[in-house]
């Protein structure tokens, strides 16, 4: 469904970000994007979307095709049109209008007629039902949690073939991250929507993923199927917090594997 094929990316012309970036997205999938604070994984995920623009940058080589058609520095509203929908960092929602009219928001591109929204809006609560309980309340003033179910479930009524989901489970609780997660791979089975998903919490993405990409600096510097990436001892150590007998590493261990980097040797 997704290719990019060797990207880079430039800010203002001048600061390079993404230094080749190479990713694929099959068709009903699930893929994640692991790496620490600066690897690049929200420029990825906003060269696809071509939010980009918004930020001074351009992809200044290579390609990103979406179902055989390259989507390189469109307009974000083109690449919306063509069934892929962005989920930023942030839970970015209209903090003034009702957790229901935010919803609604999402089905702009699809349609401008309110009477057509009421069957993807139904749609949306039987995933979230905690939205339909407080949808007449002031999304502003809603906890983090259910922000983070609100702007899922807007970009759901867009009908998108694939969601890029940027750090969904930034500053929740556990018990909330599992349920989120749930809801992410639940959707995924039912509606075979497909997914590219930013993380830092590397052990709940590689749990519902097919595939993961591991970023540093601008780089894919590994790249595996879930299963092995669960098993390979630098992630284990690196992004999971385990040394190789089970036992949580301290920060002062693990920051020491930017001077190590088995994994380009």
């Amino acid at each position: 469904m997704l290719v990019v094929d060797n990207i880079e990316v430039k800010y203002s012309e001048v600061i390079l970000v993404l230094k080749g970036i190479s990713l694929q997205v099959p068709n009903g999938h699930i893929i994640t994007l692991l790496g620490a604070n600066g690897a690049g994984k929200t420029t990825t995920l906003r060269a696809i979307s071509g939010l980009l623009r918004t930020q001074l940058g351009k992809v200044t080589q290579g390609d990103i095709l979406f179902n055989n058609t390259s989507i390189t520095n469109k307009n974000p509203e083109t690449i919306g049109s063509m069934g892929i929908t962005q989920v930023m960092e942030g839970r970015r929602v209209l903090e003034h209008l009702t957790v229901e009219e935010n919803i609604r928001v999402g089905a702009y591109l699809r349609t401008k007629r309110l009477s057509k929204t009421r069957p993807d809006l139904e749609r949306v609560f039987k995933y979230f039902p905690r939205l339909q309980q407080i949808s007449t309340r002031t999304a502003g003033y809603i906890s983090g949690g259910e922000q983070q179910m609100l702007v899922i479930g807007r970009a759901l009524m867009s009908h998108p073939l694939l969601m890029l989901l940027d750090e969904p489970s930034m500053g929740l609780a556990p018990l909330l991250v599992k349920e989120i997660f749930n809801i992410i791979l639940h959707i995924n089975e039912r509606e075979e929507t497909s997914f590219l998903l930013v993380e830092q919490n590397a052990k709940v993405a590689l749990s519902i993923a097919s595939y993961g990409y591991i970023m540093e600096n601008g780089r894919i510097v590994l790249d595996d199927t879930s299963e092995k990436l669960r098993e390979n001892e630098d992630i284990k150590e690196f992004y999971l917090g385990l040394s190789n007998v089970g036992q949580t590493k301290s920060y002062r261990d693990v920051k020491h594997y930017k001077r190590r980097k088995r994994w380009l040797g």
